[in-house]
This record gives C-alpha cells, sequence and structure tokens, in this order.
C-alpha cells in the first residue's frame, strides 16, 4: 500500500496544501502599477471575497439547474439501457456492452469538440436534417446551451454507468429472478420490483460519483461557450476558478475558491451517502 500513500500525497494532498497556502495571500500592486507587484498576506480576504461575488455564487446556481436536469437523464437512461442489455430477449449483448461504452473512451475535450462541431449550422447534419424536418433549435442560444451541455455529458457518461450497473446486475442470483418468474411476474414487475431494489449499493455509488463529478463540470461548457456567449466565462464554478487564475492572474482567490468548491463535494458527498444509506436500508 506504500506507492499508493505516496502517490495519493503527491498529487492530492500537497496540491490541496499548496493551495491552502496560497489561499492567504493576494497580489498587490504599488503606484500605478509599474513597480511590479507584491505578495501580502490576505488572511481570510479571499474566501470573503468569493463568498460574496456574485459570479461565483451564481456558478452553483447553474450547477444545480445543471444537475436537476442531467442526473435523472443519466441515471435514468443508464439504468434503462442496463435492464435491456441485462433482459433474456437480448441478442449479441457483449456488442452492445462495447458500443454503449465507446463514447466513454472519447477524451472529454475531444467529445466537446466533437458536439460543438454537430451543434454548429452550417457545419452540422444534425441542425440540416432538424431544419429539413421544420425544427428550429439554436443549441447556443441562451434557453438552449444548458440542454446542449447536457447532451454531451450524458452521451459520454451514460454507457460507463450503464456497465457498472449491468455488472450489479450480473451478480444478482439467477434463482432469485427465476422465482420471480415462476411467481407470475412479468418481464417490467421483475426489472422495477426485483432487480433495482436489488442493486440499490450500486446506484448509490454511482449516483454519488455523478453528484461529484458535476460540479467539477468544466470540458463542455468551456467549449460550448465560445459560441453560446450568454453563458459567460465564469458559468460553472470551475470556469470561475479558471477565470481567476489564468485570465485575472489572482492565484490567490483561485485557490481560496478551489477549496471552496472542494468543501462543497465533501459535503455532497456525505448528504448523498446519508440519503442512501436510508433508502438501502429502507429496503
Amino acid at each position: 500500500m506504500v506507492p499508493f500513500f505516496v502517490l495519493f500525497a503527491a498529487v492530492t494532498l500537497a496540491p490541496l496544501g499548496y493551495a491552502a497556502w496560497m489561499s492567504l495571500f493576494r497580489e498587490e500592486s504599488s503606484g500605478l502599477g509599474f513597480g511590479g507587484t507584491e505578495r501580502v498576506f490576505a488572511g481570510i480576504g479571499n474566501f470573503t471575497e468569493a463568498l460574496t461575488d456574485p459570479a461565483f455564487l451564481g456558478s452553483f446556481g447553474h450547477i444545480a439547474v445543471y444537475c436537476l436536469i442531467y442526473i435523472p437523464v443519466m441515471i435514468g437512461g443508464a439504468l434503462a439501457l442496463a435492464l435491456l442489455v441485462d433482459s433474456a430477449l437480448t441478442r449479441a449483448k457483449r456488442f452492445f456492452q462495447i458500443a454503449y461504452y465507446l463514447p466513454h473512451a472519447v477524451p472529454g475535450l475531444v467529445a466537446s469538440i466533437i458536439w460543438l462541431y454537430l451543434y454548429t449550422p452550417g457545419l452540422s447534419p444534425v441542425t440540416e436534417a432538424l431544419q429539413g424536418l421544420g425544427v428550429h433549435w439554436n443549441f447556443f442560444g441562451a434557453d438552449e446551451a444548458l440542454y446542449s451541455i447536457v447532451n454531451v455529458s450524458a452521451w459520454q457518461w451514460i454507457g460507463y454507468n450503464m456497465i457498472i450497473f449491468y455488472a450489479g446486475l450480473q451478480a444478482i442470483p439467477r434463482e432469485t429472478l427465476e422465482a420471480a418468474t415462476v411467481d407470475g411476474a412479468g418481464a417490467f414487475r421483475t426489472a422495477f420490483q426485483v432487480k433495482v431494489p436489488m442493486i440499490r449499493s450500486t446506484v448509490v455509488l454511482t449516483l454519488l460519483f455523478t453528484c461529484v463529478g458535476a460540479i467539477q463540470l468544466f470540458d463542455a461548457p468551456k467549449l460550448i461557450q465560445l459560441r453560446a456567449t450568454e453563458l459567460g466565462s465564469e458559468w460553472s464554478p470551475t470556469m470561475y476558478i479558471y477565470a481567476q487564475a489564468f485570465e485575472s492572474r489572482d492565484y490567490g482567490l483561485a485557490a481560496a475558491a478551489s477549496l471552496l468548491l472542494a468543501l462543497v463535494a465533501g459535503l455532497l458527498s456525505f448528504v448523498v451517502t446519508k440519503l442512501g444509506n436510508r433508502w438501502k436500508a429502507a429496503a
């Protein structure tokens, strides 16, 4: 276990400690700015500035709305696909497992670029097909851009989570399913009253990972924002941190915002785990 802890300390604990140190300082210019900058101790000043910045607080509101749409779509879609693949009527199961998983094998940045092309009028066969059907949908509109981001994320992660759900379904004793069939349960009733309750732990674990990953959303909105300018460069918490660090060069504020985001992720993990344990206990 020593190599794991060494690597964990190097890539997780050390960066967290350095971010905590950076969050206590800020860069200040002297005079008219010609004298360079000076690092001064800010204490909790950077944290206070982040917590009172409407852009930072608003980014969590954007992610909350995103999660309300994305999480049901992703969890529901992955579970539905897993149940279909696990069905006795499904043929070529190995093919469908690989086919559904392939989008996850594409790096997130590349997936976002692919969908950016598919969303662009004049270049995309998707927009041309929609126009041919008389449907006019602006993927980069102020109201539609959120759904474009949800689609990119769902396309990439549904197959991955489907594999996890399918593995859980395969662990269900076949005798249990046979008993349900003998008792007269049909395929639909067996799926939702026998299979799903028996993989509650898997569903809760997937939901936990999905929530933590959702609040760290960056690639899709960052690229789509290039065309959907209404989103703004600080639409998500990670985009806000990126803007402060690499556009404003305010590394102290970026470090403080990063630590606050990590705190929110920890609290969210705690809440999801507690609710999930109650759901499993109610079985």
